[in-house]
């Protein structure tokens, strides 16, 4: 579900505003729950977008407290990734508005205002529950508290603002409230982008270790079967993505960024070798799986003529890669639940 981004050409760089496409696919892999249902009706929500908390020693594949450990990694994933939004929106914002100055009505982008917001209150719910239940992880369970906090601070003004431009409010009262806002959601902005980056920061190697113990689990109860293949796949694309660029970061880490995409051409070839002994393959997402593959080696050599810089020449690619990548997510989650 990428966001449409504005681009542009500067001395034959494209400097299309990378976070916005970059964090519109930060769907993550499907992340299976609960091990111990496996079968027909196997519940799935979308998995973490981010990255390091170190989960709890005691888990062990299979495990109650995997489950448990799963199901708070669900709740904070399902509010990260409809809390999206507002990154979403905030980035449209940034890209019409001298952020410096603010809106001075004048700006010739100003019709793309901003993006409305999902309602969140249920994954909030969840989330702020979750908090208080095993296993107990005191870092994330606060960073978890503070960013829903800087979200309940920062998403009234950005519906107020939506508003505010899709009427064209503006005309009216020569932009005093969009000044007022804007003098508003920067500094709220930034405090939800803090707290947004440590929870990703925490949450990867929280999910980085329940991807492991999840796909040791599945191995455990029915071996490297077609449901293996999907998470192995999916858990490889993911830190693929992981290492992609965003505003931030346009400079991609190539030594690093090959190592991903080996070990992802590893899982690809691992589905190759289980569809020869089974004929059915791996539901929904093989086709998908190795055209994405393709498409990032093509990707990886681009930046390899650019020093990994994305803006020169690259970006187009990283689009494509990002709306495939959402493609798969989906494709995934109905693989996993589908009957054994």
């Amino acid at each position: 579900m990428a966001c449409s981004a504005v681009g542009r050409l500067t001395n034959g760089i494209d400097t299309m505003p990378l976070s916005v496409f970059f964090r519109a696919a930060a769907l993550a892999a499907a992340f299976v729950s609960p091990l111990a249902a496996f079968g027909p009706g196997l519940a799935q929500t979308p998995a973490a977008t981010s990255p390091a908390a170190v989960a709890p020693a005691s888990i062990e594949a299979g495990s109650g407290d995997l489950q448990a450990a799963i199901a708070k990694s669900n709740a904070y994933t399902a509010l990260m990734n409809r809390t999206l939004r507002a990154i979403q929106s905030w980035e449209r914002y940034r890209s019409w508005v001298d952020m410096s100055r603010g809106p001075t009505g004048r700006e010739r982008y100003i019709s793309y205002g901003l993006y409305s917001l999902y309602d969140v209150a249920g994954e909030i719910t969840r989330a702020e529950a979750a908090t208080g239940r095993e296993p107990v992880m005191p870092e994330l369970d606060q960073t978890v508290g503070r960013y829903i906090q800087a979200y309940q601070v920062l998403a009234p003004l950005i519906t107020r603002a939506e508003r505010y431009y899709e009427r064209k409010d503006y005309r009216d009262d020569a932009m005093a409230e969009g000044r007022d806002l804007h003098s508003r959601m920067v500094p709220a902005a930034e405090a939800f982008l803090r707290e947004r980056a440590a929870l990703d920061a925490q949450m990867r190697g929280f999910k980085s270790d329940l991807d492991g113990r999840e796909l040791a689990a599945i191995e455990k109860r029915e071996g490297r079967s077609a449901r293996w293949q999907v998470r192995n796949i999916m858990i490889r694309a993911r830190a693929v993505m992981d290492l992609m660029p965003s505003n931030d970061r346009p400079v991609v880490d190539l030594k690093a960024f090959d190592a991903v995409v080996a070990s992802y051409a590893g899982a690809v070839r691992e589905m190759d070798r289980f569809k020869e002994g089974n004929p059915s393959g791996v539901p929904l997402i093989e086709s998908q799986a190795s055209s994405w593959l393709g498409k990032l080696r093509d990707f990886r050599d681009k930046l390899a003529r650019s020093r990994g810089d994305v803006r020169r020449g690259a970006a187009n690619d990283a689009n494509w890669l990002v709306n495939s990548y959402n493609t798969m997510v989906s494709l995934a989650d109905t693989a996993m639940r589908l009957p054994r």
